[in-house]
């Protein structure tokens, strides 16, 4: 086993730094949408990097970047590792930019060291992980791993109504492979935690077991809009006041089957919109999320329900679409046994933890096996621009993600009769 290749804490940062400015927000966030400007000039510094080291960039028709370093073996598919470039409106520095810049500087390492591996090694940029601009989130993977259509993702639209695949093509980052058609030997994304529980417990190290099931639905409340002076209030068909019915109603679901179970509404959108019309539609998401399916089930039930019984009393009618439906993940034990023997090989302390939120490596599992290492974050804030964490805590992530790596391709190695 290789434990003498030691990725640069200062580099790592440094990078950090350097692309947080692509986007970067006064409060020191980054506004960096998926399939901008700003993504295509962020994935032009990522190509820039990895063409540097010698790795050949592909890129495939939903704008997921490969950069490839060979390894000693052509015939056997590549041990993956990396996580997404784009960020939430109001995004911080870490979330997935960590798992990228980590790979990166992991990739460097070996290269620096002339260490030749026995798989090729790749850094992946998954596109739309965020799913701010393009709903549902984590597209792209999920793509690659045949949970959505190829068509139905490219024509899902922003607020503007532009689709997805107008805005790939229009930064230039449609690449020819067919998305799906890149096998993989195995995947491993660190990212922050995005959670409290490291930073309390004190641990350094977040061994990734899992990913709770994640059900998004698009919810459109049709009523009828009116005038608001002159309509009376017992002939109103009032749209608003049977969504913020449901709202609080999502709210109670999530309440009920506590203390694992999460409910959210977090984007509304009220139409004519106007101070003085009676709202005649309301579109809004809901996001629910619990690591058993048949709780998941369950919620997804009374919800619907929910909703039928607050569009009754002024007739109103309602459209729902489940547009995300990732059952809960349990990813493979060798790649979390590489996690574990990292972690402890590199001295730090760890813990076994189930992830809230989801990610890309949810999807890959589905397909290859696959892990997460998680580092922590300071009072767990995320998807907010005072995101933090620290210099120390982004090297150890990518030091046990380097490692685990090794040890993973060293188990391939053994398996092909080959010894490191």
């Amino acid at each position: 086993m290789k434990q003498n290749l030691q990725i640069d804490p200062e580099r790592l940062w440094d990078e950090i730094m350097e692309t947080s400015k692509i986007g970067g927000t006064p409060k020191g966030g980054i506004n960096r949408l998926t399939l901008t400007d700003l993504d295509r000039q962020v994935r032009d510094w990522f190509k820039q990097k990895a063409e540097g080291l010698g790795c050949i960039v592909t890129v495939d028709d939903m704008g997921a970047m490969f950069a490839r370093r060979p390894g000693q073996r052509k015939d056997v598919p590549p041990i993956a590792m990396g996580s997404h470039l784009d960020t939430q409106p109001t995004g911080g520095k870490f979330d997935g930019v960590l798992g990228v810049l980590g790979a990166l500087e992991a990739l460097r390492t070996l290269h620096e060291a002339g260490y030749e591996t026995f798989a090729p090694i790749e850094v992946v940029n998954w596109t739309n992980e965020e799913g701010a601009r393009f709903a549902p989130a984590m597209v792209s993977s999920g793509v690659f791993a045949g949970a959505f259509e190829h068509d139905w993702a490219s024509s899902r639209k922003d607020p503007d109504g532009i689709t997805f695949a107008e805005a790939l093509e229009k930064i230039g980052y449609r690449g020819p492979e067919k998305c799906g058609e890149h096998p993989l030997s195995g995947f491993f994304e660190l990212h922050i935690e995005q959670g409290p529980l490291l930073e309390a417990e004190g641990k350094e190290i977040g061994v990734v077991t899992g990913i709770q099931g994640i059900r998004w639905f698009e919810v459109t409340v049709t009523g009828q809009d009116a005038h608001s002076g002159t309509t009376p209030m017992p002939r109103r068909r009032n749209a608003l006041l049977s969504a913020t019915g449901i709202v609080e109603k999502v709210n109670a679901i999530a309440l009920a089957h506590a203390p694992l179970a999460v409910g959210t509404v977090g984007l509304m959108q009220v139409r004519p919109n106007s101070p003085n019309v009676v709202p005649g539609e309301v579109f809004f998401t809901v996001d629910l999320r619990h690591p058993e399916a048949k709780t998941l089930d369950a919620m997804e039930s009374e919800l619907r329900a929910a909703i039928t019984n607050a569009c009754k009393p002024q007739n109103l009618e309602s459209k729902v679409s489940k547009i995300l439906d990732q059952p809960p993940v349990h990813f493979d034990q060798d790649c979390i046994g590489c996690v574990r023997e990292a972690a402890k090989n590199s001295g730090y302390s760890m813990r076994d933890i189930v992830s809230g939120a989801g990610h890309d490596a949810g999807y890959v599992s589905r397909v290859a096996p696959a892990s997460m290492i998680f580092v922590p974050c300071h009072n767990g804030i995320s998807h907010n621009e005072a995101e933090f964490t620290s210099k120390e805590q982004c090297a150890a992530g990518a030091q046990v993600l380097l490692q685990a790596v090794l040890n993973y391709d060293r188990k391939l190695a053994e398996r092909h009769g080959s010894k490191r």
